[in-house]
């Protein structure tokens, strides 16, 4: 089973961004040496409790820690950005470390509303109609090869890494499903968030996709929450956090990410049991053998050739333990396969994303 992080660089209750970026740095070196594939951030806004606003300055931190594992973004929410900063951004980020960066793309807003509007410095949003176009403009500028005829021909992204990043289509619908495919790139889909929509999403991309220079077979990811400890009883007081957690996202109250004991002590009404079910259902919580079955279960259903875990706990040493718990479950088979290293030393542009 091939595992990889995703790390939304949770900010606990009592603690502070500082601690919880120091917290990544730990936990990307850790995840290094038990055999990850690939460790991603994500990037929210405005929200106190998540400390991976820019994933590009998180990414820049926790590549310079590491030397072997693949580094990037689950995702760059491309409608906050001009590709051309993204393509300057991921284009330095490559040519820092060499053939260890992945830039997974997505179509999400990241936050609120009003936010969004901050951030595009407009009210408008990016419209369907509009995303393809802004993704391959991006995708031009990262490796240099903008058709004559087009606007922005004449531009260059500095610096142009010798080895672009791999670039993912992330999803949680159908859109990025069809869209992936049809450009043929590997798809991550948040299952995670949207489990109801997981499987018609991947059965779309499946039966959409069109080989590429890329990529010549669908390759999948599946984005999944997942807490290990030593007991189901002990996973399931420590995940205690990310349901009061969600509780208040969902009803327009973000913060830091309380403590278990504060969530063993809160009573929930029917009405927030029902969001809170809703927002972490699909969550495998319990001991190895009961998050080993689970994970089985959904590469089974889903036919995933990776899983990505993110786990949101509230102690630092709980959350690297359920790590290196999991590592164990996926034993030898988690290891990165000689053969992708050497396709992408070799200067495939994203063409070992699926191998």
């Amino acid at each position: 089973m091939k595992l990889s992080v995703l790390d939304l660089a949770p900010v606990p209750e009592g603690a502070s961004a500082v601690d919880a970026l120091a917290h990544s740095r730990d936990l990307v070196r850790r995840a290094e040496a038990w055999g990850y594939r690939r460790y991603w951030v994500a990037e929210h806004h405005n929200m106190p409790g998540i400390a991976s606003s820019s994933p590009a300055v998180v990414a820049a931190h926790l590549a310079a820690a590491t030397t072997t594992i693949r580094v990037g973004s689950g995702g760059v929410m491309l409608p906050n950005h001009a590709p051309l900063v993204v393509a300057e951004q991921f284009g330095t980020l490559a040519s820092l470390h060499p053939g260890r960066i992945d830039l997974g793309v997505g179509r999400a807003p990241g936050t609120d509303p009003v936010t969004a509007s901050a951030l595009r410095r407009s009210s408008a949003g990016l419209s369907a109609d509009d995303f393809p176009g802004q993704l391959g403009l991006l995708v031009g500028l990262l490796h240099d090869d903008l058709p004559a005829g087009h606007p922005y021909a004449s531009v260059r992204a500095v610096p142009h890494a010798p080895v672009a990043p791999e670039i993912w289509l992330l999803g949680s619908s159908g859109y990025s499903a069809q869209v992936a495919a049809l450009l043929g790139l590997p798809f991550a889909f948040a299952h995670h968030f949207s489990p109801a929509n997981t499987l018609p999403a991947v059965e779309l991309y499946r039966s959409r996709f069109r080989p590429s220079e890329v990529l010549a077979e669908p390759y999948v990811v599946i984005g999944v929450a997942a807490v290990c400890a030593d007991s189901d009883e002990e996973a399931g007081y420590l995940h205690g956090s990310t349901r009061l957690s969600m509780l208040r996202l969902r009803t327009g109250r973000p913060g830091l990410l309380p403590t278990p004991q504060e969530a063993a002590s809160y009573h929930y009404s029917a009405t927030e049991e029902s969001i809170v079910e809703a927002a972490t259902g699909s969550h495998l919580v319990g001991s190895p053998s009961r998050v080993a079955a689970g994970l089985a279960e959904l590469v089974a259903a889903t036919g995933a050739d990776e899983a990505m875990v993110t786990t949101n706990v509230h102690d630092h040493a709980a959350r690297l333990h359920s790590y290196e718990l999991l590592a164990g479950i996926a034993g030898a088979g988690i290891a990165e396969r000689p053969d992708r290293r050497e396709a992408v030393a070799a200067g495939g542009v994203a063409r070992a994303a699926g191998s």
